[in-house]
């Protein structure tokens, strides 16, 4: 005993009996690497999802104000959209207005150039002439019966007194 405490001390291994021990086969390092990496990997993983998931929920949580923010936003881009819509409809009805008094614009000058040219057709001049002088006694006023005024560029003229009959 004392001697196997004694080789211990210095290393000095040997084997009794008939088998060889077998020798422990070359520890391949490139596998231990490899499934390091892989677990680093995973666990990197693992780490961006929880981190992943906070954010998440991080920004899923409101508070009151940014309810209340959001609420009042809502509010007012309804209401400029109820205003936008109303306007629109106001215009449109407008227009349709509008189209329909043209319409019935267009509808009136050509009753007025129809009644215009009948009328013109149906008066004869000659007649009318004929009648005022023979049996209403008119005639064709005199050159001293004639007064012509002076008009500016306006294109209306006030009168202030009566015409005077000379």
């Amino acid at each position: 005993m004392k001697r196997e405490a004694e080789d211990r001390r210095n290393y000095h291994y040997y084997a009794e009996g008939n088998t060889v021990r077998q020798l422990e086969p070359m520890p391949d390092y490139r596998l231990e690497r490899k499934l390091r990496q892989e677990r680093e990997q995973e666990e990197e993983r693992r780490r961006k999802k929880r981190e992943a998931r906070r954010k998440q929920e991080k920004a899923l949580r409101m508070g009151r104000s940014y309810v209340g923010f959001l609420t009042l936003a809502v509010a007012v881009f309804g209401a400029f959209t109820g205003t936008y819509i109303m306007i629109q409809s106001d215009v449109t009805a407008r227009l349709k207005n509008i189209s329909k008094l043209e319409s019935q614009i267009s509808d009136l000058r050509a009753e007025n150039d129809e009644a215009q040219k009948r009328i013109s057709t149906t008066i004869d001049l000659d007649r009318i002439k004929e009648t005022a002088i023979n049996e209403y006694g008119m005639f064709y006023a005199t050159p001293d019966q004639i007064i012509y005024y002076t008009i500016d560029d306006d294109d209306y003229m006030n009168q202030y007194s009566d015409i005077p009959e000379k």
